[in-house]
């Protein structure tokens, strides 16, 4: 695996853009952002895809394991490039923006060996008539091989409801607490809109589950006997990217209608405005009133229009890239790239772009702090990016 130097300006030719962001949610009029590297880049490729959608490392080792949305998983042993398939995996409901999701696994399960470990997956499953939903299952991750894998005892343990008509806005996004107790999940509003404001369901939510599933024990609407005890916040449409940062901080990446994608700080009882406020409008042109119109909803950090189309996110911690250290580095779809903006306590803003020629799905941070990004769709390459 050939390791390349090249000026980022030349591989990205899209490295010059002009972009209008927004913080605190508030919308810039024409103010052309500067969209560069400022740094040379070595991109190494690992292979190809199809249609990747998430990514992870094994805690504690140098393997990347890989969900492609028709159902498969294989993992990248990093360290040598050599490639594994991953059996076990669940059978999905294909098609649309459906299918096999995410992937993650313990952190606390950092210190022990490869050959077995829990692990979790997001996916599409079918339901009565013409209807799907998105779950989460747990199971245990056996490898035995070096080039092969087993997931074994796999259980779904959390499942959006109800189940409704229609292929897009599952979001199915995982997140581990920074203390380990506690899982989270993005469940997006599956195109129906007003679901996201009905406390009685949880599309358009972000549930708080203990690790089996179960909701955790004090959840700000469970008391309160007014929504499902899964609940931790609501209003959110469809949200692809779900990290917390240094700081122990939950925030969501999430994309608008026509404009208006967002980061947010997520906090436990938080209405994020989803369908009733936007920074975005409806794709027939209906305008739908902004954010700064309302008090009554959490507004974003950061929102962008026109739209970046984001795949999914982290907060940079490691080394390579010092000047990046805790920035939200974004895998842009629309223009493809990476995104990369600054966080300022509550607040965000957009400090610079890489442009790329595909769209990028999946970045993750590895071991060494290198950045893996993969593409989009069928052909993706996993690309792992490096100062020059």
């Amino acid at each position: 695996m050939p390791s390349r130097p090249v000026l980022a300006a030349t591989l990205f030719p899209f490295a010059m853009l002009a972009s209008c962001s927004s913080s605190a949610g508030v919308e810039s009029h024409g103010e052309e952002l500067r969209v560069t590297s400022g740094r040379d880049l070595n991109s190494e490729e690992f292979g190809t895809f199809d249609e990747p959608w998430a990514a992870a490392f094994a805690p504690g080792t140098e393997v990347l394991f890989v969900t492609e949305k028709a159902g498969t998983i294989k993992f990248v042993d990093t360290r040598n490039g050599r490639l594994g398939t991953v059996t076990g995996a669940p059978q999905v409901d294909y098609g649309g923006q459906g299918g096999l999701g995410d992937i993650a696994f313990l952190p606390a399960e950092a210190a022990e060996m490869l050959s077995e470990r829990t692990i979790y997956l997001s996916w599409v499953e079918a339901g009565q008539g013409d209807t799907r939903g998105a779950v989460v299952g747990r199971g245990t991750l056996v490898c035995e091989e070096a080039d092969a894998c087993a997931i074994e005892g796999l259980k779904v343990i959390w499942r959006q409801a109800p189940k409704v008509t229609g292929r897009g806005h599952f979001s199915h996004r995982i997140a581990f607490s920074p203390d380990g107790k506690y899982l989270f999940v993005s469940s997006g509003e599956r195109q129906k809109m007003q679901p996201a404001q009905d406390p009685q369901v949880n599309l358009g939510k972000v549930v708080r589950l203990n690790l089996d599933g179960s909701p955790a024990a004090g959840n700000p609407f469970a008391d309160e006997n007014v929504a499902r005890p899964d609940v931790w916040s609501m209003g959110h449409r469809n949200v692809l990217g779900l990290k917390f940062d240094g700081e122990g901080r939950l925030w969501d990446l999430e994309h608008g209608p026509a404009g208006g994608d967002e980061l947010n700080l997520v906090r436990g009882g938080g209405n994020y405005g989803w369908p009733e406020v936007s920074d975005g409008d409806h794709y027939d042109g209906k305008p739908i009133p902004r954010h700064a119109t309302s008090d009554a909803f959490v507004k974003p950090a950061i929102s962008w229009n026109p739209v970046i189309a984001p795949g999914d996110f982290i907060f940079y911690s490691g080394d390579l890239f010092a000047d990046w250290k805790g920035q939200a580095i974004i895998a842009a779809m629309k223009p493809a790239g990476l995104v990369r903006v600054a966080i300022e306590g509550e607040t965000a803003r957009e400090v610079g772009r890489i442009g790329f020629e595909k769209r990028l799905r999946e970045v993750v941070e590895g071991p060494d702090g290198a950045i893996w990004v993969l593409e989009d769709k069928a052909g993706a390459r996993l690309l792992k990016l490096t100062p020059g």
